[in-house]
């Protein structure tokens, strides 16, 4: 029976090693995206349960720019992002109305 350690092979053909190089490339681009989705929406997240109209709004503003630029390149589909628009959008909105 084999072993149940997993061995990666390389690549030999040129385009297949261009490709590896590209995809890590690519990876460490879109986890960055990614990483700066989340912080956009945990600004906001945490600008309505303080309480803070102003803020919040303010980074709902810069999280649009953001979620948008991510549906744009396609990390994201642009039904999620315009889910979590509208989701961020829903809490902005009944902290102004609340208060």
């Amino acid at each position: 029976m084999a072993s149940a350690s997993k061995v990666k092979k390389t690549v030999r053909i040129a385009s297949g090693r261009k490709r590896v190089r590209q995809d890590v490339k690519i990876n460490a681009a879109n986890s960055a995206l990614r990483s700066k989705f989340r912080t956009a929406i945990k600004g906001v997240l945490k600008a309505v349960q303080a309480g803070d109209k102003a803020k919040a709004a303010d980074a709902f503003k810069a999280a649009q720019s953001v979620i948008d630029s991510i549906a744009d390149k396609g990390i994201f589909h642009k039904n999620k992002a315009a889910r979590h628009k509208s989701r961020l959008a829903a809490k902005v909105k009944a902290l102004s109305l609340a208060a």
